[in-house]
């Protein structure tokens, strides 16, 4: 393997584009690198970041480089494009590029347009005298000339189609192309000895039935890998969001730097209309962001000082200076499109009935064929009609449609999702999400903003107001817990000194201690002062009147004394009561399960119209409560965004992680909201629904068009009707039956999730 200077990408010497300098021989990935390798001197050295900005490889940059896989066979990889060994469609690639060069598809359209030049004449050569039409040719010519027309569409243009028929038999896997290719020969054989064996009466051959099938699977192909292309369009327009480059500032100057030099850490200008070039901190300015190419949410959110933005949105006002936080493959976008294409490729329960009943398909169509022509033949009907009706059979069944209809729904499906800020991790969670009727919810950052304020600061005896948050804030200044940043920020937008904390302990849903100028100092609620000896009967009756009012009450020790209470208020956000009623609506019983003290656990409950709440819960009581809502027999759905909530985000049917809280609950979770908002629930219940129901209309399609279609090719119609069905006419239908199962899926990307399911 060598080496790509341009981006870095390991490439075969002996298939990748190549270029020499000074005697020495290097070698691309794809013609942009190479091209701008000759533009001129280049320094070549290998950025960190990988190749994802070089037009051959515009992907993740840990993604696995070269990868192809089939749509319809996951299990069948390859390092370079070409038809799927077992069911002989062509490979996609693993990660779509942002312009990607579909070689299979001109070459199927080149294919189309010789095949179609030549077939044309063949039609009328062959069925011109039948609607009385002059051919100019001699009756014993006519049947010379269709040979001569149709030889080089079988054998030149339909050339993939036998190689890849063949190779299905080699392999034991028996395909569509199969199929295609006996019927071809079967007509085309015929055809060759009726046209060499002298007999009395005019010549019977089929040799326009052989190239127009050639024709229309050709079509077909077209048709279906124009729309397959399309399924990989939510990859290839999140991989677009990225710049290209970004205003890196330093020393007073700023310079524009390749998106892929950009490091944790540095600081960058996004002036008014840019896109966000990477995740960070806004640290100067103000301004409004475009969310909705990564959330969904179509309204801008504000941005200030301390708030966090996301690579790939649009800065619509003003212009701002950030701090890069992540960047490459740890960036919000970056795990998205990692995300969603692992979803995309994964296999839904269904399909393991779907691919038992393929393994026996296309042997099944080739005795059901053979069983047509010794039947027609029996009944006296004569060589030829027994020809075309076995050659009917094997043309218009469709395996394709039925190995297409579920993975072709999952994709589009997942894609459309990720559009909206939904992030399915499988196809699994898909049929899971369908099956949901108990929804239960945790409070902070869930069913409130996560931007919690310090309401009121009540000192005990012998403290004061400054000291008990300077001694809070310092023991939290490391947590990323929303109640903890309130503390923080509270001390700082009030100048108080904040100091070094050691021997930091956290106690999971109960509190935090550490070590602040030589004292013990312990934040949390009362159960923890009461495990540390620390009375608080002094300022209870404070902490009540505060919880009344919806406040979330901390309180702080210091050398085994209470030295005060901390009341923060979370807002419940304006979207969650419409969340709750769309919920409510579409039949789903809401629990409230929350830390917090009971006071502001019911007042948020009774703000949104939850009946069923529970208080103080921790994360094992979270766990506990959703094992004995599945032993109830309800298929459970969890929506948290804390480390907490990742216990019984585990233990539902479905994990829901907010997108705005911790990486642990959205690595544990099935579904992940990118914009944190409760609204995302019922979008993701109505996706799954409509997803699903998409897969079923599929299957059903596809199995209802082979069962009706092959007795109507064998020539069952014929006896009452006269209706026989022609090989041409086969070919048509069963090129549509592909087109027809990917085209319902492709009409996900339009599912509205915001009415009524």
């Amino acid at each position: 393997m060598a080496t790509d200077p341009i981006c870095g990408m390991e490439v075969d010497p002996a298939t990748a584009l190549s270029a020499e300098r000074d005697g020495e021989t290097f070698y691309f990935c794809c013609a942009g690198c190479r091209t701008k390798f000759l533009d001129g001197p280049v320094s070549l050295t290998v950025t960190v970041g990988g190749h994802a900005r070089c037009g051959g490889a515009a992907e993740r940059p840990d993604a696995p480089s070269g990868k192809y896989i089939c749509p319809m066979c996951p299990e069948v990889q390859s390092d370079r494009p070409g038809p799927c060994p077992k069911c002989g469609m062509a490979l996609e690639p693993a990660m779509p590029a942002v312009e990607e060069d579909d070689g299979e598809l001109r070459d199927m359209e080149r294919r189309l347009l010789v095949g179609a030049a030549l077939t044309v004449p063949l039609l009328y050569v062959a069925m011109g005298p039948m609607m009385g039409l002059p051919i100019g040719l001699p009756a014993w010519v006519a049947p010379w000339a269709q040979w001569v027309l149709a030889t080089p569409v079988v054998f030149v243009v339909g050339r993939p189609f036998f190689v890849r028929g063949v190779q299905g038999l080699l392999n034991s896997t028996p395909n569509m192309f199969t199929l295609i290719s006996l019927g071809v020969a079967a007509a085309y054989g015929y055809s060759i000895l009726d046209l060499i064996f002298e007999h009395k009466g005019p010549h019977e051959v089929y040799f326009e039935s052989a190239a127009v099938i050639i024709v229309l699977a050709l079509l077909g192909q077209v048709l279906e890998l124009r729309a397959r292309h399309r399924t990989g369009s939510a990859i290839r327009e999140l991989l677009a969001l990225a710049p290209p480059v970004a205003h890196l500032v330093g020393d007073g100057e700023e310079q524009d730097v390749p998106l892929e030099q950009v490091r944790r850490g540095a600081i960058l200008r996004v002036r008014s209309g840019e896109k966000v070039p990477v995740d960070g901190l806004l640290t100067e300015g103000r301004s409004s962001v475009d969310e909705s190419m990564i959330t969904g949410e179509s309204m801008p959110r504000e941005r200030g000082e301390g708030d966090r933005v996301i690579g790939g949105t649009i800065n619509q006002a003003g212009s701002f200076l950030m701090q890069a936080e992540h960047v490459g493959a740890d960036s919000v976008l970056s795990r998205i499109v990692q995300m969603v294409a692992e979803a995309q490729r994964s296999r839904a329960p269904v399909q393991r009935t779907v691919d038992r009943v393929a393994a026996w398909f296309v042997p099944a169509v080739l005795l059901c064929a053979a069983a047509t022509f010794v039947i027609w033949m029996s009944a006296g009907a004569g060589a030829g009609r027994a020809l075309v009706s076995a050659v009917s059979v094997l043309i218009i069944a469709c395996p394709c449609a039925l190995g297409l209809a579920t993975p072709m729904s999952i994709m589009v499906g997942i894609g459309a999702a990720a559009r909206q800020g939904v992030l399915i991790r499988s196809a699994e969670v898909l049929e899971a999400l369908t099956k949901v009727d108990t929804i239960v919810v945790d409070k902070t950052g869930t069913i409130t903003k996560g931007r919690p304020g310090v309401n009121e600061c009540v000192p005990a005896k012998s403290f004061d107001e400054a000291r008990v948050l300077a001694l809070a804030a310092s023991v939290q200044q490391g947590s990323e817990h929303p109640l903890a940043r309130a503390v923080v920020e509270a001390a700082r937008e009030r100048n108080i000194e904040i100091d070094r904390a050691e021997e930091f302990e956290s106690a999971t849903g109960l509190g935090v201690s550490g070590r602040v100028g030589g004292e013990q100092v312990v934040v949390g609620n009362a159960a923890f002062m009461g495990q540390e000896g620390i009375t608080t009967a002094e300022l209870n009756p404070g902490a009540d009147r505060l919880r009344q009012r919806g406040c979330t009450v901390m309180y702080v020790g210091a050398a085994g004394r209470l030295a005060g209470i901390i009341a923060v208020i979370d807002p419940v956000k304006a979207s969650s009561a419409d969340a709750v009623r769309a919920l409510g609506r579409m039949g789903q019983r809401l629990v409230l399960l929350s830390g917090d003290h009971p006071a502001p656990v019911r007042a948020a409950a009774a703000a949104l119209g939850i009946e069923a709440f529970e208080a103080e819960m921790r994360p094992d009581d979270k766990r506990s409560r959703i094992q004995a809502l599945r032993a109830e027999g309800r298929v459970v759905a969890m929506a948290g965004d804390g480390i907490n909530d990742a216990p019984a985000l585990a233990e539902s049917n479905v994990g829901i992680a907010m997108g705005t809280g911790s990486d642990v609950a959205i690595e544990t979770a099935d579904v992940t909201l990118i914009d944190g908002d409760l609204v995302g629930v019922a979008r993701a219940i109505r996706l799954g629904r409509a997803i699903s129901r998409n897969i079923r209309q599929n299957l059903f399609a596809a199995f209802f068009y082979n069962v009706l279609a092959i007795p109507v090719a064998a020539g069952v119609l014929y006896p009452i009707h006269g209706v026989q069905m022609s090989p041409m006419l086969a070919a048509a239908a069963m090129s549509l039956s592909s087109v027809s199962v990917i085209g319902n899926a492709l009409r996900l990307r339009g599912v509205a999730t915001a009415g009524h399911d």
